[in-house]
């Protein structure tokens, strides 16, 4: 009478390990980080401002312009229509040394009119255009 204690063919063959699925997996992982990689790396490195050190002066040759609740226009609080906006922008791109140009919106005001205003200096070819906020309590 024989017992099974000895080792057949059928169990060696049993005994081997299937890394087909793990060849699957790894190849998966290789993909992703190929892909992932050159985002990482090639990412825009922007250095923002600290808001406690921010320089408030106003700078006394700036023109400020303004845009109300209801839509209207001031070029250092004095209103102005379009055709007079669009001759001052002029005005001051065509100076060597451009003036800063201050944009105050009202916080009411569609955005529209603030592009519009943005549109018009960036035809006129302003170089120097900045928003004015106010700071958070």
């Amino acid at each position: 009478m024989a017992f099974g204690g000895g080792l057949n063919d059928q169990e060696d063959v049993m005994s081997e390990i299937n890394v087909t699925p793990l060849v699957d997996v790894m190849l998966v992982l290789l993909v992703i980080f190929i892909l992932t990689v050159p985002v990482l790396t090639h990412s825009v490195k922007v250095d923002l401002p600290q808001t406690q050190k921010l320089n408030t002066a106003v700078d006394p040759k700036s023109i400020s312009i303004s845009v109300a609740s209801d839509g209207s226009v001031y070029w250092n609080s004095k209103r102005i229509d379009n055709a007079q906006l669009e001759t001052m922008l002029a005005e001051v791109a065509a100076q060597e040394q451009q003036t800063e140009i201050r944009l105050y919106g009202d916080r009411r005001v569609a955005y529209e009119e603030v592009v519009k205003i943005m549109a018009a200096a960036q035809r006129a070819g302003i170089e120097k255009l900045g928003f004015v906020t106010q700071p958070q309590p």
